[in-house]
């Protein structure tokens, strides 16, 4: 019943990867109440008209504005006064985003792939991921979601976020904004592996703020849920154990790994605001 209910969306990028700069654009020209479909929004935002629309594509997808306007989020790091790191220099950010991009699922591919695709494989070609998205389509209620060639784009764009092009213009627009978690990387001409070895290394308040975020008002978290992220984060098993166990320490009267008769999970004695982690970590 539950794969009824799965609806997954494809598109909407203009087939341009989220520039490093971007977000940033995007929330100043929000918060200035101005509109993407305005006639003024190319000259406003500094680009052409189909990156306007991805602009706003990538706003959403990232957990940064929704039919209300823009998160409470988005605010907390991109707000010229308040923000905590408006021009995402901190790799805390890049984990930040990386976490509300799959978790918000606005982009599905990106969920389906983190999450889903790395539970099966660890190396991969591009066909087989959209062998896998098709197989995923298939299996809801509405198989004709699934277009060919609109998932090979999805497909090629999730790669230009995550993989730093190897062109020699030194441009901007180049400029991918996940580039930097190297959480991608190339194996041989076709084939492509999750970089769980050579990544960007975890920032543990950024664990913490997607396990709390992901539990909601449960007191306990189950192993499963910790391996989805470990997924999401292209974290190893032992980079998994390790990370919560810093945790626990460093909230002690908070936290509690257990493994008891092999069953692990992780309790929470007393609740933890999100927010004052990541008010903990940037300030």
């Amino acid at each position: 019943m539950e794969q009824e209910k799965t609806k997954y969306t494809f598109s909407g990028h203009e087939s341009f990867q989220c520039k490093s700069l971007w977000l940033k654009k995007g929330y100043d020209f929000m918060s200035q109440n101005k509109d993407f479909n305005a006639a003024d929004a190319v000259v406003d935002l500094g680009v052409g008209k189909n990156m306007v629309s991805s602009i706003r594509f990538w706003m959403k997808a990232f957990g940064l504005r929704d039919e209300n306007g823009l998160t409470p989020i988005a605010r907390d790091l991109l707000d010229n006064e308040i923000g905590y790191d408006q021009f995402v220099e901190d790799i805390a950010s890049l984990w930040l985003l990386h976490y509300l991009l799959v978790s918000t699922n606005a982009a599905s591919l990106y969920r389906l792939f983190f999450v889903d695709f790395h539970k099966e494989k660890n190396e991969f070609t591009k066909e087989q991921v959209q062998s896998f998205v098709k197989r995923k389509c298939f299996e809801t209620s509405n198989p004709n979601i699934y277009n060919e060639n609109t998932v090979g784009r999805d497909i090629e764009v999730l790669f230009k976020n995550y993989i730093a092009s190897s062109s020699n213009k030194p441009s901007e627009d180049l400029l991918s904004l996940m580039t930097g978690l190297n959480l991608i990387r190339a194996i041989d001409k076709k084939t492509l592996g999750f970089n769980v070895i050579g990544k960007q290394k975890i920032v543990p308040e950024i664990l913490l703020y997607a396990i709390i975020d992901s539990k909601g008002n449960d007191k306990s978290v189950s192993y499963d849920m910790l391996y989805d992220l470990s997924l999401l984060f292209c974290l190893s098993s032992s980079e998994l154990i390790d990370t919560i166990l810093y945790l626990e320490n460093k909230y002690s009267d908070t936290l509690k790994f257990t493994d008891d008769g092999g069953i692990k999970q992780l309790l929470f004695i007393k609740e933890l605001n999100k927010q004052d982690v990541l008010n903990e970590y940037y300030n």
